[in-house]
């Protein structure tokens, strides 16, 4: 069946394409929530929205780009907006005891699981310490390494997932590795 047949049976609801669109694509939307937020209950829980989010906005492709594309900037997406929520939520609970009304905070180390096929380590402290320094990155930063040094995208499939020109998704990745570098050498130092 061609990309444009499958496309048309998922607009019209179709149970069977559904099915296959879960079976193609479940374990490579959960692998790029995995590289933006490498805890295993809440990568399971945005590739959940994910696919709620292509089911009920299926109708609305029309095909500028594959559908593969389209599917992981969804996932590249809601991956960011559980970062920023999360991230907010550490701002307020740091306002809250700064103002003394303080809440308990959770504790217990967030980087939680290791096994995403874009990383081999032995060393689980050195792969929370990669994804910390990761997470520091400016968010166009954080998304094109993660897209192409975690997840194996080529620079091509970048530009039609972040919808930026090829030479201003080389220049962000020059930078993001230059960053990275910088941060990782300053937490060796600390150490």
């Amino acid at each position: 069946m061609s990309e444009l047949d499958f496309i048309k049976e998922l607009q019209e609801g179709k149970s069977s394409a559904f099915g296959i669109l879960l079976n193609d694509y479940e374990q490579k939307v959960f692998n790029t929530c995995m590289s933006f937020v490498p805890n295993k209950e809440d990568a399971e829980d945005i590739a959940q929205e994910v696919f709620l989010e292509v089911f009920r906005s299926i109708h609305k492709f029309k095909g500028n780009s594959k559908l593969s594309t389209w599917i992981y900037r969804i996932a590249t997406n809601k991956s960011l907006e559980f970062i920023r929520k999360k991230n907010t939520k550490k701002r307020f609970a740091f306002m809250q005891s700064i103002l003394g009304n303080e809440i308990p905070i959770d504790k217990t180390n967030y980087f939680t699981e290791f096994k995403h096929p874009g990383i081999i380590l032995e060393n689980k402290e050195q792969a929370a310490t990669i994804f910390k320094a990761i997470n520091t990155l400016p968010e166009s930063q954080r998304v094109v390494f993660t897209l192409a040094k975690i997840d194996g995208k080529s620079y091509q499939e970048i530009v039609e997932i972040t919808s930026k020109s090829l030479s201003s998704v080389e220049s962000i990745m020059f930078r993001a590795k230059k960053n990275l570098k910088e941060k990782l050498s300053n937490l060796n130092k600390n150490r």
